[in-house]
């Protein structure tokens, strides 16, 4: 059986990364689930820090059931995408969002195996999906598809559990960061501008620590 294939047991049935995910937003709320925030203020912060304009193209990758999306369309970008392994969470968004979900591009897709518009997107958004690519092959996969979309001089921000994080999320191994082992994943093409250590606080009382890396391609 394939890496992919065993990645996690749910009362002893083995599921491969879609099953295991589609479980997860199937069966738990917005709030019940370790990465939940309200708002999403870091990355709204980084964004607009990043100078780009409003029709700029934005892509949000693990968008789940994440208001980034909502902030973003509330804030007057026009051109936003987010993709999602989860046809659920994708579903939930867009019963969130109403009518406003026809203004956003929905990708169901896992983030390996995407093939996504090349030199397309000014802006790449990842909060807690890097973490769970813990076979080499996979980031590397990840970062390709970094590569090939984001045009020159784009903008990329992924947040991860950071040194002191948790080794394990939804019953996952996580690999954890520090900004300059996150910047080496993705090497001298990109430019690390910026990062910003964070303390979530998780809605069952516990603290996880984050680590926001802002890198411009060259």
């Amino acid at each position: 059986m394939s890496r992919n294939t065993s990645i996690d047991r749910w009362g002893g049935i083995v599921m491969n990364k879609q099953e295991h995910w589609e479980r997860v937003y199937q069966t738990k709320a917005r709030d019940e689930v370790s990465w939940f925030r309200e708002h999403l203020e870091t990355s709204l912060r980084m964004i607009e820090n990043t100078g780009v304009g409003k029709d700029a193209a934005i892509i949000d990758v693990g968008g789940g059931n994440s208001t980034l999306v909502d902030d973003l369309l509330e804030s007057g970008f026009i051109d936003i995408s987010v993709l999602e392994i989860s046809e659920s969470a994708i579903a939930g968004s867009k019963d969130r969002l109403k009518e406003k979900a026809s203004q956003v591009t929905w990708i169901a897709a896992d983030i390996t195996a995407v093939d996504l518009l090349e030199s397309h997107y000014d802006l790449w958004h990842d909060r807690a999906v890097f973490h769970f690519l813990t076979d080499e092959e996979d980031r590397r996969k990840y970062v390709n598809v970094v590569m090939r979309s984001l045009k020159p001089g784009g903008h990329i921000i992924v947040a991860s559990f950071g040194l002191e994080g948790p080794q394990k999320c939804s019953g996952l191994d996580v690999v954890r960061y520090s900004p300059e082992s996150m910047h080496d994943e993705f090497g001298e093409t990109f430019k690390l501008v910026e990062s910003i250590g964070e303390t979530h606080n998780t809605p069952f009382g516990t603290t996880q620590d984050f680590v926001y890396c802002y890198c411009r391609k060259n």
